[in-house]
């Protein structure tokens, strides 16, 4: 059993606390959110077995989004192991849905598509959403130092056709800025790489990460800087999470929304249409609608495709087509994204 689960952690609500903090005090135990929330304790054997497989983790930013007592809210569903987590998945789920061990050429890469590769920075994050198809991923295989990292990047060097690299995890964000900077000057000395894309769900989930120091260094780079950001639902916009985009925003830095249609958490026209008008005032465009990846421990969340194009027919009706993103499931073994016809 995880420790957490036992601790009996006081939570309240952080104030003047650093991003640091804020991530470090985020491993509350399945009794103390129950607590928290005012849930039923009938939800507590599921939460525990659940922790054991896969740790809860949630920011005290993003558990005030939560409406207390509501076991149907967006949010508590992308975060709390309900009893359909462990039970037995249809076939097809497994553990790595989009075959990264194959793709994984040398500790810290996962190399898929000819002209980017991605850099696992880190196997933390600030939150553990349940849906997730990296929770069974080989971090503690991709942990680098300083010293491997810059031999991993030889990798890029040797291959001129890369001209973008992009930082994942874990979530990169959750670095320190002495080791992501670092990573991110050492990526801008190879002269063939022009973008640097940025997938990261700190900025939603604890926006006091967009720190002044970050902007600086990401406006300074000579890259041209993409920042993805990952929200599911409009309430995850909280009037802090849109200050911090627009900090990106007014810094020049491109920034784009991905979700993932989830059921239960966004499987409905208006949730899609509500998220992508509250990224766009707060200066995001949304980009991609990920169909579930098929991993083990997820299945609960699937929406078949034949009610994801009704819904994107639905929101198209009533969206301008910057604002209606691109519905896309991931195979493995695809050159790339497989678009969804509707």
């Amino acid at each position: 059993m995880n420790s957490h689960l036992d601790s009996q952690i006081p939570i309240q609500p952080i104030l003047g606390e650093t991003w640091q903090q804020q991530l470090a005090n985020c491993p509350f135990s399945a009794q103390d959110l129950l607590t928290w929330l005012e849930l039923p304790q009938s939800l507590l054997p599921a939460g525990i077995e659940g922790a054991n497989t896969f740790a809860i983790r949630v920011p005290m930013s993003f558990l005030l989004r939560i409406e207390k007592g509501n076991i149907h809210d967006p949010l508590l569903r992308q975060v709390w192991p309900f009893i359909e987590e462990g039970q037995s998945p249809p076939t097809g789920f497994v553990l790595d849905p989009l075959g990264e061990n194959q793709s994984n050429p040398t500790a810290g890469i996962v190399h898929k598509y000819k002209s980017r590769v991605l850099l696992i920075v880190n196997g933390s994050c600030a939150i553990h959403c349940r849906y997730c198809f990296r929770r069974h991923f080989p971090y503690a295989d991709n942990q680098l130092n300083r010293r491997q990292w810059l031999e991993t990047l030889q990798y890029v060097q040797q291959r001129p056709e890369i001209n973008e690299v992009i930082l994942s995890g874990g979530d990169p964000l959750s670095s320190s800025d002495a080791r992501l900077f670092d990573l991110i000057s050492a990526i801008e000395a190879i002269p063939h790489v022009k973008r640097l894309r940025i997938h990261s769900r700190l900025p939603i989930v604890i926006p006091d990460r967009v720190t002044p120091e970050l902007v600086q260094r990401l406006q300074a780079s000579p890259l041209n800087i993409v920042m993805v950001v990952h929200a599911n639902h409009g309430n995850e916009i909280s009037l802090e999470v849109g200050a911090a985009l627009n900090t990106l925003y007014q810094a020049g830095i491109h920034i784009l929304n991905q979700s993932v249609l989830l059921k239960g958490v966004n499987d409905d026209a208006q949730s899609l249409i509500h998220l992508s008008e509250r990224l766009f005032d707060v200066h995001v465009l949304p980009y991609y609608l990920h169909l579930l990846d098929p991993v083990i421990g997820a299945h609960h969340f699937d929406v078949p495709e034949s009610i994801a194009t009704n819904l994107m027919q639905k929101i198209q009706t009533e969206l301008p087509g910057f604002l209606v993103p691109k519905l896309v499931r991931e195979v493995d073994g695809h050159a790339s994204k497989t678009s969804i016809h509707y």
